[in-house]
């Protein structure tokens, strides 16, 4: 069930190519992602992106346009991925891990604000239960 996205501003990066090939051998869905027209990495692959940004300001920085287009287009592709996997809620990001203060607080600040309950009882409840889903999860069943 894997997709394997190859991601090349030029289109022709022969470790890119290679891996894309490898995966058509095994049957694995391949998709890429090129900033030119009809290039070897988009014959490659079973479905493609070409991002038509046009040539650098600076000859050979790829970085500037080409790169910001590529990450710009990886950034909406896994927020749709994260959102059809069903791990956003009410535009929150509900199956995050946990691993550090920042994401605590935002973890709290979540149940808090969805399901309308001081920080103090969110903060108590994620200690309980681990995973904001699993806290959601728990109040939703706890109404009822």
């Amino acid at each position: 069930k894997d997709v394997i996205i190859g991601l090349s501003a030029s289109g022709t990066t022969p470790y890119v190519l290679g891996g894309l090939k490898e995966c058509q051998k095994n049957n694995i869905y391949t998709a890429s992602i090129t900033c030119n027209k009809n290039m070897p990495i988009s014959k490659e692959s079973d479905s493609c992106i070409e991002l038509l940004v046009g040539p650098e300001f600076i000859t050979g920085s790829t970085r500037m346009k080409a790169g910001t287009a590529q990450k710009l287009t990886l950034n909406m592709l896994s927020t749709s991925i994260m959102i059809k996997l069903g791990h956003v809620i009410d535009n929150k990001m509900i199956d995050m891990k946990i691993n550090n203060k920042k994401l605590n607080e935002r973890a709290v600040n979540i149940i808090s604000s969805s399901c309308n309950i001081s920080n103090a009882k969110a903060l108590k409840l994620l200690k309980k239960f681990k995973s904001i889903r699993k806290v959601l999860t728990h109040l939703k069943n706890d109404s009822k």
